[in-house]
């Protein structure tokens, strides 16, 4: 996986899962519902992908996938990927989902 800085680090399912459940966390999603996620999105990154797969489309596939499956933990794990810095940044991701919907 190439990082945005650059680096390379190696691509880990277990990494990916860690990040969506605490993302999920205190959340009404289960563990079959996460793990399924994780399935889709490794599916599609090893289809897409034979070597080096860019961390920021990792990102976004997650982001497309919790957003499809719980807002609070779209807007949580967005917070983070886009290292949000300021409420306004978290009060305009909400405002972009409620437009979505």
């Amino acid at each position: 996986m190439l990082k945005r800085d650059g680096r390379r680090e190696e691509f880990s399912k277990e990494k990916l899962l860690s990040g969506l459940k605490k993302a999920c966390q205190k959340r009404p999603i289960s563990p079959k519902v996460i793990e399924d996620l994780v399935e889709r999105l490794v599916n599609d990154i090893t289809d897409k992908y034979e070597r080096e797969v860019p961390a920021q489309v990792i990102g976004k596939l997650v982001m497309d996938g919790l957003r499809a499956t719980d807002d609070v933990a779209y807007v949580r794990f967005a917070s983070v990927y886009r290292r949000f810095q300021e409420a306004t940044d978290f009060v305009h991701e909400v405002k972009k989902l409620e437009a979505k919907q």
